[in-house]
């Protein structure tokens, strides 16, 4: 399971499905991940979306508009979580820009990403054909959640 920190809250239903045929290797998508910081002294939050090995989660994406940002290299070997901090292009600005983005460095950069974190073994059990399913699935159940982050700002959950 995805790393969860006790002062964060969660909206919609969490889903996982397999990377690699032996399920070792799998995408999360939380719909709404919410967690004070610091940082930007409120609450921010919105989708995240995740790669684990072996229920380590290795790869994360927070796309949470201004504050949204990504985590490589190892995200639960590497505590704490901010050195393994990445920005999202500038041209990915809004939440489904970001889901977009990290939706597409699943897709043509996971493998590359994994063997980066030094999870070489999982890198090459990616079947391709289990990552777009995985991909269309994170997509269809984000839809079938709706708008949930703008719920939550609505309900004061995140500061906009």
């Amino acid at each position: 399971m995805a790393t969860k920190a006790s002062d964060e809250k969660y909206l919609g239903a969490e889903l996982h499905l397999p990377l690699s045929p032996d399920g070792q290797v799998t995408a999360y998508v939380w719909p709404v991940r919410i967690f004070p910081s610091e940082k930007w002294e409120r609450n921010v939050g919105g989708p995240t979306i995740g790669v684990q090995v072996c229920n380590e989660e290795i790869l994360r994406w927070d796309c949470h508009e201004e504050q949204g940002h990504w985590h490589g290299g190892g995200y639960d070997r590497l505590m704490p979580p901010d050195r393994t901090i990445r920005p999202f292009p500038k041209e990915a600005e809004t939440v489904q820009a970001q889901l977009d983005w990290a939706f597409q460095q699943i897709d043509e950069r996971c493998k590359e990403l994994l063997e980066e974190a030094e999870h070489g073994p999982a890198a090459q059990s990616l079947d391709p054909s289990l990552v777009k399913a995985a991909i269309s699935g994170l997509r269809a159940h984000l839809d079938k959640e709706g708008d949930l982050r703008s719920k939550a700002i609505q309900d004061n959950l995140i500061s906009a």
